[in-house]
């Protein structure tokens, strides 16, 4: 999934410095670079991850070193893309279970920044409170990227945004549609949309709605929303950690189906995404998410490359040369 664009510029592997990056013992030339949620990032900022994403050679920015992932919620995607991306930017990914670090129970989220930033380039965590990640963020002197919390989904976002860049080749004055629950994946999609210059639209139930940002529409209904959109995107309905709600959630989701009817209201060449992972019947019929408009699998291979240019970002405030 590697693009077209040209080595990042003027950077040095193992043997020379990068922008001034320091190790695991101190922060960034300037000041180190945390990603909590998409609008960490400024617009350039966004465009120079998305282009360090599709560096052919990206280089060693990590050899000798190791980025610890801490997670207090299972993963598929996020864990195995995130280690990938640390190795291939040279790096040894650590990755380590909620109950083993036991994060406020154990020590506290401070604590555990701090003692992980000892041995480590960088960290990510998973986790159900935001609150933790921002804490961990404020104490360690190396970068803090959010894998995912109850509030943001941050990462997804930019493989989001990079898969719709490849198809469209732009993202500036594109319509993006949201379809489903106001969660924290729709809640960074908001704010990536704005930074790339996007139109979004979500449409919701009645008590689902995400907080307002920017000039996104919120509507509740689905056909509005995607009416002459160039994507269409949903998510399950009941997010990990609301299990217990799905039932309920599919009686209160009832017409919000992503199906084939709701993509003919959208645009002809409009693309179908999807986080994974995919309730068929429910957020989205099978014919969708199978179907020749379905972008879900290009989306989830761009999470390690979207990953690994974040990272580039982060440790070495490497700008991507312009092609």
């Amino acid at each position: 999934m590697k693009g077209p664009s040209g080595p990042v510029s003027g950077k040095q592997g193992p043997s020379g410095p990068l922008s001034g990056k320091q190790g695991p013992s101190g922060p960034l030339s300037g000041g180190k670079r945390d990603l909590l949620d998409v609008d960490d990032l400024d617009a350039a900022g966004l465009a120079a991850v998305l282009d360090l994403a599709e560096a052919p050679d990206p280089p060693p920015v990590l050899a000798g070193q190791g980025v610890a992932l801490v997670f207090e919620k299972p993963s598929n995607r996020t864990r195995v893309s995130m280690e990938m991306a640390v190795v291939q930017l040279g790096g040894h990914p650590i990755a380590v279970r909620g109950e083993e670090v036991g994060i406020d129970s154990r020590e506290p989220a401070e604590d555990v920044a701090r003692a992980l930033a000892a041995y480590c380039a960088a960290i990510g965590a998973r986790v159900f409170e935001h609150a933790r990640v921002e804490r961990m963020a404020a104490a360690a002197p190396v970068p803090v990227v959010n894998l995912l919390s109850d509030d943001a989904h941050p990462c997804q976002a930019l493989a989001d945004m990079l898969t719709l860049r490849q198809a469209r080749g732009r993202l500036e004055g594109l319509t993006l549609a949201y379809v489903g629950d106001g969660n924290n994946t729709c809640r960074s999609l908001m704010r990536a949309a704005g930074l790339a210059g996007m139109q979004m639209r979500v449409a919701t139930p009645a008590g689902f709605e995400p907080a307002p940002w920017g000039d996104v529409v919120v509507t509740g209904d689905p056909y509005e929303a995607v009416a002459g959109a160039d994507a269409v995107y949903t998510d399950v309905w009941a997010s990990m950690g609301r299990e217990d709600e799905a039932a309920v959630r599919r009686a209160q989701f009832a017409g919000f189906t992503v199906d084939d009817d709701l993509m003919a209201a959208a645009g002809s060449d409009a693309v179908f995404l999807h986080c994974l992972p995919a309730h068929r019947g429910e957020e989205a019929s099978a014919s969708v998410v199978d179907g020749p408009r379905s972008l879900v699998w290009p989306q989830a291979a761009n999470r390690m490359h979207a990953q690994r240019g974040l990272l580039l970002w982060l440790l070495s405030g490497a700008e991507a040369r312009q092609p």
